[in-house]
């Protein structure tokens, strides 16, 4: 059986500016001063796969390079170098408020969203309620979203990606934003997710969870693949780099 997921000797780099200027003004006084830049390496020579129907965590320092690797697995970003292959449809969670209209209510983004992955007219009406009832956002479905807290946003965005029909699932640390309530309702879909044979990328720093959920686990730190194995071997080894660090 095909891989879900194949990364091989993935690189990205960001430029990052010395100098930012603030005001328009500075522009006319300073206009032959130049901005330089500094290469920041987010990711280097990152090689793994993943299974199909595999948990997979990855974990890692803030700035370690986790959620550029996911918003690569997601097609947001392309590698500088290396390729990327994902079998089967791809539903990321990722970044909140990410294909959301906020000046439209949640009825709406639900058609928006639905629509752009695929769904029919039908299918989308079918979903409409499971999405609703799920979210617990049935008195806000008329209600833009920019009305929203954060944790609505989190409710509806989850929601609509585990109704749209996927095969693997890119969850990144924003599921973290929920609440507790919510949370678990979240944890016993990812136990559904497993019977059913969903390939699932998880990035956490929660590593209690890491290790209930996940077969296996990838450390990143400065940008590089430092280990992957059992979640339990490399949470160990992230504890003893943070006591170390």
């Amino acid at each position: 059986m095909a891989a879900a997921i194949e990364v091989a000797q993935v690189s990205k780099a960001f430029r990052i500016p010395h100098e930012q200027r603030t005001y328009f003004k500075e522009y006319f006084v300073h206009p032959l001063r130049r901005t330089t830049y500094e290469r920041n390496e987010a990711l280097k020579d990152v090689t793994f796969s993943v299974e199909a129907g595999e948990f997979f965590g990855v974990i890692g320092s803030n700035g370690s390079g986790k959620s550029t690797l996911l918003r690569i697995l997601a097609g947001i970003y392309v590698p500088d170098s290396g390729h990327v292959h994902v079998n089967g449809l791809l539903s990321p969670f990722i970044e909140l408020g990410v294909g959301f209209n906020m000046e439209l209510n949640a009825r709406d983004n639900i058609r928006i969203n639905g629509t752009l992955a695929g769904l029919t007219k039908r299918e989308i009406a079918e979903k409409l309620d499971e999405i609703l009832a799920f979210s617990e956002l049935e008195r806000f479905v008329d209600q833009k979203l920019k009305n929203y807290s954060s944790g609505m946003l989190v409710r509806l965005a989850y929601s609509i990606a585990i109704q749209i029909p996927f095969d693997v699932l890119l969850l990144d640390e924003v599921l973290a934003v929920g609440d507790d309530a919510f949370q678990e309702k979240c944890f016993a879909t990812f136990d559904q997710f497993k019977d059913d044979g969903k390939t699932v990328v998880f990035v956490s720093h929660a590593l209690e969870l890491i290790e209930r959920f996940c077969d296996r686990c990838l450390l990143v730190q400065g940008g590089v693949a430092h280990a992957l194995g059992s979640p339990h071997e490399v949470a160990s080894l992230y504890r003893g780099s943070i006591v170390v660090g």
